[in-house]
C-alpha cells in the first residue's frame, strides 16, 4: 500500500469522503493544506503533466464560478501565476505518491491506487441549492472551520 500526500481545502466535505476511500483500500492518507502550502511555480507545475491548463482550475471556485477567470483562455503561465496568488483557483486534491504526481481524483494514479474509475467522487457533493463552503480567507464568516 502507499502513503499518499492528500493536498486539499481543509473542511471540504469532497476531500474527507476522498481520505476515506483511500484509507479504506489500504493506503495512508498524509493530508496537507493546499490553500497554506508554500507553493512555486515550478512545483506546483509538476502535478499537471501534459495536460491543459483550463483542466488545473477548480470549477467551483468563487472567480471561475462568477466568469471573472475562464480557464478556458489561459496559457500556462499565467494560469501558474493566478493559482500561486489564489490557491483556492487550483483542481483540487493535489496527490503524491513516491514519484508521481496528479491532481484531481479521477485521473491514471487514482485508478492505480484504486482499481477502479472513481469520477463519483470528484466534484463538489455539496447540493447546487447549498450556500457554498465557508471563505478559507475569512475565519469569521459563519461555519467556518
Amino acid at each position: 500500500m502507499a502513503v499518499v500526500v492528500f493536498y486539499e481545502k481543509a473542511g471540504c466535505g469532497t476531500n474527507a469522503r476522498q481520505k476515506r476511500i483511500l484509507e479504506a483500500a489500504g493506503h495512508t492518507v498524509v493530508a496537507r493544506n493546499l490553500l497554506t502550502e508554500r507553493w512555486t511555480a515550478e512545483r506546483l507545475r509538476g502535478f499537471f503533466g501534459d495536460t491543459d491548463p483550463a483542466a488545473w482550475f477548480n470549477a467551483a471556485a468563487p472567480r471561475v464560478k462568477s466568469g471573472d477567470i475562464d480557464p478556458e483562455r489561459m496559457d500556462a503561465a499565467t494560469a501558474l501565476t493566478l493559482m500561486l496568488a489564489e490557491p483556492l483557483l487550483i483542481r483540487r486534491p493535489l496527490l503524491e505518491v513516491d514519484e508521481q504526481r496528479a491532481f484531481g481524483f479521477d485521473g491514471a494514479l487514482i485508478r492505480e491506487l484504486l482499481g477502479t474509475e472513481r469520477a463519483d467522487v470528484q466534484g463538489c457533493g455539496r447540493p447546487v441549492t447549498s450556500p457554498p463552503c465557508p471563505d478559507p480567507n475569512h475565519p469569521s464568516e459563519p461555519g467556518h472551520r
